[in-house]
């Protein structure tokens, strides 16, 4: 099955070819025959009934400052490719929303993976709430009231943006401390959205597991463990890759969850867990892919592609 898979995503000449999944995703489409082909969200045009992106063929090769060998420009007509991967990476903003709207448009004549429908609906810290029992203590409010309550009854929480990613905003707030107020002030001037809090788990200085599922189903797992005196793990911030395995509690949660990631199309998932509590799904652009493969061999792009080639089939 040779494949014409168009990915959408932040300009693939600036990745880093030893961390970013998307270009490991690329890589294993070459090594399977496929085609592929680049373009930004901002190249992404809706025209009297077409979406259409402005892109460049592109080879990809590890060798980083020359791992992305492009042809020429063009526009290209995204009913015209087999697969089309929404990977540019968060915030999780209207531009991004809007992106889900257009490329549910072609969902019906392309496989769009993630599904761009529920890629909308289910955003990564809210769609933990159809699990109230798998998650710690959970919050969702701009009245700093609310969450000053939030804090008096759990102690130690973690207040960070509703929308935000790679760790940004994220605060680790002690009963004693006196910057809530100023804190939520700051955020109700940036923007109009609520916040999320939730009990500050200790166990975090151990680690923060990324649970990689394809398919609705655990392929594996790394550690993300913050530096001293950090609160956040997220490798965007200095957070340390190691390698793990899953516990029993951990299955029970991909259990639970995978299903509803199969049905909805969310084919490639990465789940956040500490000291087994479910505190994120990631579905828009997780990562991991490239740590998991150095730690233990799994080779998770070759069954991610395998998952897609499967829906194609059966299609």
């Amino acid at each position: 099955m040779s494949l014409y898979v168009a990915l959408q995503m932040d300009p693939v000449e600036h990745v880093s070819i030893h961390a970013d999944s998307t270009f490991r995703i690329g890589l294993e489409a070459q090594e399977r025959g496929h085609r592929l082909f680049q373009y930004t969200v901002d190249r992404l045009i809706y025209d009297q009934g077409r979406v259409l992106a402005q892109g460049r063929p592109v080879t990809l090769q590890r060798e980083q400052g020359n791992h992305a060998l492009f042809g020429d420009w063009a526009e290209v007509d995204l009913t015209e490719f087999d697969v089309v991967w929404l990977r540019q990476d968060p915030p999780f903003d209207m531009a991004y929303v809007t992106s889900t709207h257009l490329l549910d448009r072609v969902r019906e004549q392309v496989l769009v993976v993630n599904d761009p429908f529920w890629v909308r609906n289910c955003p990564e810290k809210l769609m933990v709430l159809d699990f109230p029992d798998l998650t710690p203590p959970t919050m969702i409010a701009r009245d700093p009231a609310a969450i000053r309550r939030f804090r008096d009854r759990h102690g130690d929480i973690i207040v960070k943006p509703l929308y935000g990613n790679g760790g940004a905003g994220v605060f680790h707030l002690r009963p004693e401390d006196p910057n809530l107020a100023a804190l939520l002030e700051t955020f109700a001037g940036i923007n109009r959205e609520p916040m999320i809090a939730q009990k500050y788990l200790p166990a975090v200085v151990k680690g923060d597991k990324r649970i990689i599922l394809v398919d609705g189903e655990p392929v594996g797992a790394i550690n993300r463990v913050p530096q001293k005196g950090e609160a956040r793990s997220n490798m965007h911030v200095g957070g340390r890759a190691e390698k793990v395995g899953l516990t029993e509690r951990e299955r029970e949660i991909c259990a639970r969850i995978g299903p509803v990631l199969r049905e909805k199309g969310l084919i490639f998932t990465g789940i956040d867990v500490i000291d087994g509590w479910l505190t994120e799904i990631n579905v828009t652009s997780p990562t991991g892919l490239q740590e998991l493969e150095r730690f233990d061999g799994t080779n998770a792009s070759a069954l991610i592609w395998q998952a897609i080639e499967r829906r194609l089939a059966a299609a």
